[in-house]
């Protein structure tokens, strides 16, 4: 298999994932840097040029709340998961289960 072709598919597979990741990491409020940082330690890996525009994508649909902290000599944007955002992470949280159950079924040849 080509290079290019599996980093398209890992690429593909992962997409859904850190949306899921950022609801989940966010239900404590935080900044973009420490997010990336964060979600790279969890082994979650996310380019800047790709978080940064899915916050504020998150955070136009109302599944984040965002408030500035001013009080550092560096102002920053925190953001925060939102309950509609909680709601999500729950349902998807949920499927995530149910797909991953039953992806090990199929991988250990059970048909059923």
């Amino acid at each position: 298999m080509s290079d290019d072709l599996l980093q398209g598919h890992l690429q593909e597979l992962r997409r859904g994932t850190v949306v899921l990741a950022c609801l989940c990491r966010l239900r404590h409020p935080d900044y973009g840097y420490a997010l990336l940082e964060s979600l790279e330690a969890s082994g979650i890996h996310v380019d800047a040029n790709t978080l940064y525009p899915l916050l504020r994508r998150l955070e136009k649909q109302g599944l984040l709340t965002s408030e500035w902290n001013t009080a550092e000599s560096r102002p920053r944007k925190f953001y925060r998961t939102s309950p509609a955002g909680d709601d999500l992470a729950a349902t998807l949280t949920a499927d995530w289960d149910r797909l991953t159950t039953s992806l090990h079924r199929l991988a250990e040849g059970d048909r059923s």
